[in-house]
């Protein structure tokens, strides 16, 4: 799924943003990235998605070589992801239905196909009823709701959320982690990079600190998210009609 052996990113100010980092997280695991501002948790993540070249090093994701990878590549592996930001990155003039839509369009999938799949996704994140609503008409928490539909749409291997709680208030926090624990539970790897110990704490899995371009920890916190293998039913249901 993700493996990186010695990799280590060096700017061209001469920062060294990662140092000589050696990591394996495996299809379906739920991992929490912790630490500090500018411990190197978004270099991570940049060089996850090839938006940024390791300098020293290897990285596979995903079955791709990241360091051999050519750039008409690129969309192919990002096609395995579901990516949700902090700032949401909604595009204001289509509604929520549309702008989940985009994803499988530029996909080039079939109208049916993107009907069924839009309205399946719209349910699990509870936005039934807003598929004609535009960004400025939803709160903070719709809105990141609607980006982690967008994520899901075209069912990726791995979601990864950057500060996914970031911008929205206590109660739609947890809300969201939910979503994204139950998501992990029907086997898609979860990689979440937040500055919240209190969610960390909560809702557990395994949690890899970087601190100074270094893994200092990775240990697994328990949680009665992960004990409780229950599922909402209607859920299930769903997602067995597809």
């Amino acid at each position: 799924m993700i493996h990186l052996k010695n990799v280590s990113k060096v700017y061209s100010n001469g920062t060294e943003a990662l140092k000589n980092v050696s990591l394996d997280i495996n299809q379906g695991e739920f991992v929490f990235i912790v630490g500090p501002s500018g411990a190197g948790k978004s270099t991570f993540l940049k060089l996850l998605i090839h938006e940024e070249k390791a300098t020293f090093g290897k990285i596979k994701v995903n079955g791709f070589d990241l360091i051999k990878m050519k750039n008409r590549k690129v969309p192919y592996l990002r096609r395995t992801m579901g990516i949700v930001f902090q700032d949401f990155r909604l595009i204001d003039k289509m509604n929520v239905y549309d702008n989940i839509a985009f994803a499988m369009r530029a996909i080039g999938a079939p109208e049916k196909t993107i009907k069924k799949r839009v309205n399946y996704v719209i349910a699990i994140v509870g936005l039934t009823g807003k598929e004609k609503c535009r960004p400025n008409e939803l709160s903070g928490g719709e809105q990141q709701r609607v980006s982690l539909a967008r994520a899901l749409v075209n069912n990726p291997e791995m979601i990864i959320a950057d500060e996914p709680t970031g911008n929205i208030d206590p109660k739609m926090s947890y809300e969201i982690m939910r979503r994204l624990v139950d998501i992990n539970k029907k086997g898609t790897t979860v990689l979440i990079v937040t500055h919240e110990h209190d969610l960390v704490k909560e809702f557990g899995g395994r949690v890899i600190t970087i601190n100074g371009g270094e893994i200092e920890k990775d240990e697994k916190i328990d949680s009665k998210y992960f004990l409780d293998e229950s599922v909402d039913s209607a859920e299930d249901s769903e997602e067995a009609e597809e």
